[in-house]
Order: C-alpha cells, then structure tokens, then sequence
C-alpha cells in the first residue's frame, strides 16, 4: 500500500533532505524512523529536495508498505523514533499511482529578513539579518518581473542538476511585518538555489544598491555572474507543494485543476 505524510522539520542540524553516505540529513532520519515501524527497509520519495539548514512546515512524500498499520500507528511510531527537529504532521493511504514529486503541481517558498541595526540573538536559525533599511516595496515591484515561465539561468548554482533553467513562477511577493521583510514565491518547480538567488539579488534593490530594472535586466541577461550574491539558507522555509484536490491531501495542499 502507498502512504503520504506531511513532514515538518527545522533543517538547521542536518546536512539537507537528501539522504548522504555521511552526515545527518532528514530523509535518513525518516526512512530509519518508519522502518523500525513497518519492520523493514523503506525509501521515502519527496516533493521537492532542501539544501542544508533549510526549514520545511510541510515536506511531502510517499512511500509503501504492506506492513498493516493504522496511519496513526505509522505517525506516532514514527514520531517516537524521530529526532526533536522532525515531526510527521500526518499520515494517510493515498492511490498507488500517487508520486509526492511528479504529482505537486506547484511549490511554495518563504524567504525572511530581520531587518534592523542589532542583529538577532532570538530565531537566528530562521531569519536572515540585514541592517541597512530595505525598501520593501521597490523590491516588490521589481519581483514582478519574475512572474511566468522564463529561462531562469540567472538565478541557477552551476551545481544545478535540472536539465533546463525554464521554471514558471506563479506568484512572488515581497512585504514588510514590523521589521521583518518576508520573501514568498510559488512556482511549478525550483532551480537550486533558485529562491536564495532572488532574494540575494533583490536585497541589493531594497538597499538602494541596483534599480528595480535590473532584476529583469538579469532575468534577460541569463548570466548568473552578474546577479547578486546568493543568500544565506537559514532564512528558507518551504512551505510546501501544492496537487489537485484528487488525491485527496489535506486541505491546505490543494490547487484547481488537474
């Protein structure tokens, strides 16, 4: 039987999602964790793979089994088993052809900024800090250019694996809570490091450093030398994937459409 579950983890003690010869990384923790359940070697297939010390509020990813256990039994076995940063937020059967990656037909990401002079003694791992004042509306604006599908080259690490840089962003937004500057972007799928790389570049457009042109001057350009720096990967939450209301996931991990 196929099994999802929604997966939450603060990423700032692994070594990322992927699983290593070496060194701790989340899809280990659970593939350990759920085949003590089920009683035998299991592999878990994720939505969509993060770097090291980034977060997730909802990973997604499948698996099967044909060890008899309640969904229930399946996470909070697993629970017992995992280590303090990784929780599994719930499990349910899905249909055999469900697949946690080729079935999301959209991801969604939440970049943040502590934006003040002292920097962050409380939440550091989740928050990135800049001290020069950002203009969160000129950075708005010129995320705007981002939108749709374009060749996104740019935005892409020379250790990106993907076999083309055309990605479809559907919607990014930039706005300021207090002194938080908080970056979300949704799109089909990501290049590595794609949104660290939007953020890098859009900093420099927020501290007054580049017009809000030059984002689509870069997105033109395709010349990832000339963007900005990428940011760094505490401040990265991946929200989740989204699929249609077919497979049934939870409500909040819905889209319309097929």
């Amino acid at each position: 039987m196929r099994y999802a579950a929604g997966i939450e983890y603060d990423g700032s003690g692994f070594l990322g999602w992927q699983r290593l010869a070496e060194g701790p990384t989340v899809q280990a923790a659970v593939e350990k964790a759920l085949s003590f359940v089920v009683d035998h070697p299991l592999e878990v297939v994720c939505a969509g793979r993060t770097d090291s010390g980034v977060h997730a509020s909802c990973q997604v990813v499948h698996f099967d089994t044909e060890a008899e256990r309640t969904p229930y039994a399946l996470r909070q076995g697993g629970n017992s088993r995992l280590p303090a940063g990784v929780s599994l937020l719930w499990c349910q059967p899905v249909a055999p052809d469900f697949h946690a990656r080729y079935a999301a037909r959209a991801r969604r990401y939440r970049y943040t900024v502590l934006n003040r002079r002292v920097r962050p003694a409380m939440q550091r791992d989740y928050l990135t800090w800049e001290r020069h004042p950002l203009d969160a509306d000129a950075m708005h604006a010129a995320a705007q250019a981002l939108v749709g599908e374009h060749d996104f080259s740019a935005f892409r690490t020379v250790h990106c694996q993907a076999k083309h840089a055309r990605r479809n962003v559907h919607e990014i937004s930039v706005r300021r809570q207090g002194e938080q500057v908080v970056i979300e972007v949704q799109a089909n799928a990501f290049l590595h490091h794609m949104v660290r790389n939007f953020v890098g570049s859009l900093l420099l457009v927020g501290r007054g450093e580049q017009p809000g042109a030059w984002i689509a001057g870069l997105l033109a350009g395709r010349d990832r030398t000339v963007a900005g720096p990428t940011a760094p990967s505490n401040g990265l939450v991946f929200l989740g994937p989204r699929y249609p209301h077919r497979w049934g996931l939870p409500a909040e991990l819905g889209i319309d459409g097929d």
